[in-house]
């Protein structure tokens, strides 16, 4: 299953830590959170997720759209990206 790297840029960490807090990640049913980090600043986070399709992600990002800018980049594993070379 494709992965995608999701950089997220806060408008309002604030904000997205109530949020978060009291309604989680908001995924859509087939998309999965691998791994997530926030920069110590607290400005970005990154995150690898799994999804069939990159639209897949488009419901999660509407959720928010308010609080969030983000930038989808599909992303391989280094064994898929060398195996396929």
């Amino acid at each position: 299953m494709p992965l995608f790297m999701i950089v997220e840029r806060f408008r309002d960490v604030d904000a997205v830590g109530r949020r978060f807090r009291a309604q989680g990640r908001m995924l859509p049913d087939g998309v999965t959170v691998h791994a997530s980090w926030i920069e110590p600043e607290g400005g970005r986070c990154f995150q690898i997720m799994e999804a069939a399709r990159a639209d897949e992600l488009a419901p999660w990002m509407r959720r928010w759209a308010d609080l969030v800018e983000f930038e989808v980049i599909p992303v391989l594993t280094s064994t898929e990206f060398w195996s396929s070379r």
